[in-house]
């Protein structure tokens, strides 16, 4: 038959003392009654020197060694008033603290019915480590499942779904819209001429003239090879024609250099401007027969669809 044995205090104390997580207990009025080494470490004091301190003088010693808690304001006592309306506020209460080297501590206090308060500090740094390379992973993810990987402009799903959801925007307001369908002439005699390498840069030159001469609230895609799309909301014919050539005219301007070469370039662009309960298939079938419209007229200008 097994024999429980129930512990003494003096083996409680031991494994408390030589944990790795910080225990502390504050009394009613909130001075520090006991602590382990690594509780006292968090406010820059050895275990004996913590004892006895009232909470606001822990915080205190660590802010003026520029260690401890990160602090959410700017001025000391604030953040102690702050943190006095939430201590004690619960029974139990769980919480995440970062402090100022870099390290985080999951903390919780429990308090008894007298006021005295046991509170724990766990560090949880790797988690938080894993936990942000985890979301930086994600976010990468999703900018690549938006992003055209050549040009790192919208690839085309993002770009229709920027469109949407701007042009629900446009319909509140009631304003007329553009879009403008780019293409790169003669580009498979690019790719011929000078290889795919060359072509892949030229795309990429192409998107960078084309972002510059766009205002900031514009939307730019690259809808598929060598057409790019930009959206223009709130924009009539005049202003959509003054951006468009304007980003003709830029790209004209600036050949592409490539190994002490230089490639021209340039592009059609086609432009459809209608109100706001258009959709982004009248627009796109519009702006597309324009496109076809300035190939065909000899390339390097603009045509509007009527």
């Amino acid at each position: 038959m097994t024999q429980h044995l129930t512990p003494n205090l003096s083996q409680v104390m031991e494994f408390i003392d030589r944990s790795q997580d910080g225990y502390g207990i504050f009394d009613h009025e909130d001075v520090l009654s006991y602590c382990n080494s690594q509780f006292a470490a968090l406010f820059c004091y050895q275990t004996g020197e913590a004892t006895g301190k009232h909470f606001s003088e822990l915080v205190k010693h660590a802010h003026s060694l520029q260690q401890g808690i990160r602090l959410d304001h700017q001025n000391i006592d604030a953040f102690i008033d702050d943190a006095n309306h939430k201590r004690r506020s619960r029974l139990f209460r769980i919480f995440e603290v970062d402090l100022i080297d870099g390290r985080w501590f999951l903390f919780s206090e429990q308090c008894n019915p007298r006021g005295d308060m046991l509170v724990q500090a766990k560090d949880i740094t790797k988690q938080k480590i894993l936990e942000q390379s985890l979301q930086n992973s994600i976010e990468e993810l999703n900018e690549l499942a938006l992003t055209d990987e050549l040009t790192r402009v919208a690839n085309r799903r993002s770009f229709v779904g920027s469109v949407d959801s701007e042009l629900s925007r446009c319909r509140r307001t009631g304003a007329s819209m553009t879009l403008a369908l780019l293409d790169l002439d003669h580009f498979k005699a690019v790719n011929d001429t000078y290889g795919h390498i060359v072509g892949d840069a030229a795309l990429r030159h192409v998107a960078q003239l084309i972002r510059q001469s766009l205002r900031q609230y514009d939307i730019l895609g690259r809808i598929g090879g060598e057409e790019f799309a930009v959206f223009l909301s709130n924009t009539d014919q005049a202003s959509a024609f003054t951006v468009a050539d304007r980003t003709r005219r830029e790209v004209y301007q600036h050949p592409l250099q490539f190994e002490g070469s230089y490639v021209q370039l340039s592009v059609s662009i086609g432009l459809s401007t209608q109100g706001c309960n258009a959709t982004f298939n009248d627009l796109y079938t519009e702006a597309d027969s324009a496109l076809y419209k300035a190939k065909h007229e000899g390339r390097n200008q603009i045509a509007i669809a009527s």
